[in-house]
């Protein structure tokens, strides 16, 4: 049998060895550290062979192909060990795509930002349609895994499938039935030689191998995409779709002075929903544009733009204590983020900031600052380059826990005020992730619930 390695072992690379091991490879799932649980357990369980804490290499120099997850920079030893052999190197999502049923078709979302919201409410209106329709790529369960574990006749109709640079990096023959690129800024350039243009040229291989049928929906208004988009353009078969939300109308657009969606035939009063902020009406465009390709009725689409919330850790609204709006924006990982939160911000506004730094530029954020932010409260064990940049524009309270952040907090909101967490950097200083900051956060907002009201009295 021909050998499949895996490297790493979470959630993606679980899944990937399950599938392999499924579809009669040899397989072993090889990880520099100690596999985490349930993983460990159940690959102990379906008797797959795993190894923790380093790498065989003689063993992975064996393999016919690779799947690497997508938290494996190109720099690591270990693959350049195994680019050095020519041994080919996949992501989960390109094994997957290999053995979906011919009735299955994929909507692809990728961008700097929106991509979870995005997903989250295309899943959302199929589902309400009644398409059958799953989750998978960054959010929900692993895609290997779900092929693996479903008959090729039970798989679903459409799986919705949120997707990282990282992944599109390891995709060569996958296509996208629907692919969205919702916007391009900096981010994660330290995996680019810090380059915005090889950053850039990741983010447009979702539009790989699309054919005549397939649509390319992608931002009408984000200067990095129209910027590259003539590079694509002339070999480019799909049909494509542009959305506009500040200006010009078009295919997909939002008229700001009546505040209506439209796309097509279908129109919607943002009044009317749930969801809230330029960023969103974006998302929401998008999402209409494809579900529409999808074949979902324009009434089934409006019932869930109404409906839908939002997801968790981006702009969730926590509670309301003595006057003050809590709003967790954890997922808020880069400035890019942070400056659409403070956009759609209506009350004056304590803003949380803080974590690892990821050679973030805040002079985009002066405007916004100024304007909505009354204090800025930074938390982290480092926060140099914020007190630096914010200092004489707000006040600022340099603090090193979430306790010490929510004292400074309640000792400068009065009524009326909001508390933002946005915090534009990484979360591995004091978390485990940003879902995990976000927790905590949430969690000591609560607990602020039963304590003495202390806002108002200064």
């Amino acid at each position: 049998m021909a050998l499949v390695v895996i490297l790493g072992g979470g959630e993606s690379g679980y899944g990937s060895a399950v599938l392999a091991a499924a579809k009669g490879y040899d397989v072993l799932l090889s990880d520099s550290g100690k596999l985490k649980e349930p993983y460990r357990s159940l690959l102990v369980e379906k008797k797959i062979p795993f190894e923790e804490g380093g790498h065989t290499l003689e063993r992975l120099l064996e393999a016919e192909f690779v799947v690497k997850s997508p938290g494996i920079p190109e720099t690591a030893p270990v693959v350049r060990a195994i680019r050095a052999k020519h041994i080919p190197i996949i992501s989960e999502i390109e094994f997957a795509g290999r053995y979906l049923a011919p009735h299955t078709r994929t909507v692809c979302i990728t961008g700097s930002n929106g991509k979870t919201t995005t997903t989250t409410l295309i899943h959302e209106i199929m589902r309400g349609a009644g398409f059958r329709a799953e989750l998978a790529g960054n959010i929900g369960r692993s895609l290997a895994l779900q092929v693996a574990e479903t008959p090729a006749a039970q798989q679903p109709d459409w799986y919705v499938i949120e997707l990282s640079s990282f992944q599109l990096d390891g995709m060569y023959d996958f296509r996208a039935d629907i692919a969205l690129l919702l916007n391009i800024t900096p981010d994660h350039l330290d995996r680019y030689d810090h380059r915005m243009e090889n950053y850039v040229a990741s983010k447009f291989r979702i539009t790989q191998n699309l054919r005549p049928q397939d649509l390319f929906i992608y931002n009408g208004e984000d200067p990095e995409t129209l910027a590259y988009l003539p590079n694509i353009l002339p070999t480019l078969q799909a049909q494509t779709c542009a959305f506009h939300v500040k200006g010009g109308q078009g295919q997909a657009w939002c008229d700001a002075t009546r505040g209506v969606l439209h796309c097509g035939e279908f129109s919607l009063e943002t009044a009317e929903m749930r969801l809230k902020g330029l960023h969103n009406m974006a998302n929401a465009l998008a999402a209409v544009a494809a579900c529409q390709k999808a074949g979902v009725p324009n009434g089934a689409i409006a019932e869930t733009l109404r409906t839908f919330g939002g997801v968790e850790h981006r702009l969730e609204p926590v509670a309301t204590i003595d006057g003050v709006e809590y709003i967790n924006d954890s997922k808020a990982t880069n400035v890019d983020s942070v400056w659409y939160a403070l956009q759609a911000m209506t009350r004056p506004t304590v803003w949380i900031a803080g974590g690892t730094d990821k050679g973030n530029d805040y002079a985009v954020l002066m405007p916004l600052v100024r304007e909505h932010v009354k204090a800025l409260v930074c938390m982290g064990l480092d926060n140099a380059k914020l007190l630096r940049d914010f200092t004489g524009v707000v006040p600022v309270y340099d603090t090193a826990s979430l306790d010490e952040a929510l004292k400074a907090c309640r000792a400068v909101v009065q009524p009326g005020d909001a508390v933002l967490l946005s915090p534009a950097c990484a979360s591995f200083d004091l978390f485990h992730n940003y879902e995990d900051r976000g927790r905590q956060f949430k969690q000591a907002v609560h607990a602020l619930e039963t304590e003495k009201p202390t806002t108002g009295t200064k």
